[in-house]
C-alpha cells in the first residue's frame, strides 16, 4: 500500500507497483492501494508508472465510455488503458477461447468493434477529429474486450481510478476482419452478447457517441500527449457495444456478430505470470 506521505511521483508508483504485483500474481486487492487519484492526469501518471513494470509490450490500446455524472468531474469523454502484446489472442473458426479472470477481483466480457492502425502516428500531433482519426485506421476487426481488475470495485470508484489500473483491460480477443469499406453503415455493424445462453446486451456501432472514429481520435490524442502515439499494427477498442457484462470463473460468453461471426469464450481463473511471462490471456 502507498505511504500518503509520499510524493505525487513516488506516490504513483507505489500504487502501480500493487496493481502491478496483484496482477502477476492473480491475486486480489480488498481495497484501493493508496489516495484515489484526484485527477485523470493523476490517474495517467500511475498507469505509465505500471506499463514501465509491465513485462511485455504494448500491442493496442482500450478505449472506455465516461458517464455523464463522471465526465462533469473529470472533463473527459474517455479514457485509455494499454493492451499488452501476450493478452491479445486471435480468433480462429469456432475455437473456445479462454479469458483469466482475477478470483475476487472484477471481470466482465464486452462486444467491440476493433480499429488496427495502418500506419504510425506523429508523436506531436495531440489532437483529432474523427476524420482525421479515420486516415489512421487499417481495417475494422469484431472483437471482446476482457475487462478486468484485481479490485472488485474499480468501476464503482470512478474514472481516475480505473485509467490507473490499466483501464480495467486484462485482454482483447480479436475476430474477423469486417470486410468492404471502413466507413460503412454503422447501424450494419451488430452484436449480441450471451452468457450461459442468457442474452446480456445487443446493439451497433452507431450506439458509440460519435461513432468508433471519435474513440479512435482520442486514443491518438491522449496516447500521443503521453509520449505513447500509436504505431502501425497496434490494435483499438471503441467501446463497449450492448454494455459491460460480468463473468464468473465457469462461466462462458458468445458474442455474436451477425453474418460476420461470433467468438466464443469462457471465464478461467488466472494463473500466476512466470518470471519473463506475460499478462493476462498469455499468462
Amino acid at each position: 500500500m502507498a505511504d500518503t506521505r509520499q510524493g505525487p511521483v513516488a506516490m504513483a508508483r507505489a500504487i502501480a507497483e500493487s496493481f502491478v504485483a496483484a496482477r502477476l500474481a492473480a491475486t486480489r486487492l480488498d481495497r484501493y492501494p493508496g489516495p484515489i487519484p484526484p485527477d485523470l492526469d493523476a490517474a495517467y501518471a500511475c498507469q505509465d508508472a505500471a506499463i514501465s513494470l509491465w513485462p511485455d509490450t504494448i500491442g493496442g490500446w482500450k478505449v472506455g465510455w465516461i458517464n455523464a455524472d463522471w465526465q462533469r468531474q473529470v472533463g473527459e469523454e474517455r479514457l485509455v488503458g494499454p493492451i499488452f502484446r501476450g493478452a491479445i489472442v486471435n480468433a480462429t473458426g469456432d475455437e473456445l477461447i479462454d479469458l483469466p479472470v482475477f478470483d475476487g477481483g472484477f471481470s466482465a466480457v464486452e462486444a467491440e468493434f476493433v480499429i488496427r492502425i495502418g500506419r504510425d502516428a506523429p508523436a506531436g500531433k495531440t489532437v483529432y477529429t474523427a476524420d482525421e482519426a479515420a486516415a489512421f485506421a487499417g481495417a475494422l476487426h469484431v472483437g471482446v474486450e476482457s475487462a478486468g481488475s484485481p479490485l472488485a470495485t474499480i468501476n464503482e470508484l470512478g474514472p481516475c481510478v480505473v485509467a490507473s489500473d490499466f483501464g480495467n483491460n486484462a485482454g482483447l480477443v480479436i475476430g474477423a476482419a469486417i470486410p468492404g469499406t471502413i466507413t460503412r453503415d454503422l447501424h450494419s455493424l451488430t452484436c449480441e452478447t450471451r452468457i450461459d445462453g442468457e442474452v446480456r446486451g445487443r446493439g451497433d456501432a452507431a450506439s458509440l457517441f460519435g461513432g468508433p472514429f471519435a474513440s479512435l481520435a482520442f486514443a491518438l490524442g491522449r496516447c500521443a500527449s503521453r509520449g505513447l502515439p500509436l504505431k502501425a499494427g497496434d490494435y483499438v477498442t471503441t467501446g463497449a457495444v450492448g454494455g459491460i457484462h460480468s463473468i464468473r470463473i465457469g462461466q462462458s460468453a458468445v458474442v455474436r456478430f451477425g453474418n460476420l461471426g461470433e467468438i466464443r469464450c469462457r471465464a478461467v481463473a488466472a494463473r500466476p505470470v512466470a518470471a519473463g511471462g506475460r499478462g493476462a490471456l498469455g499468462c
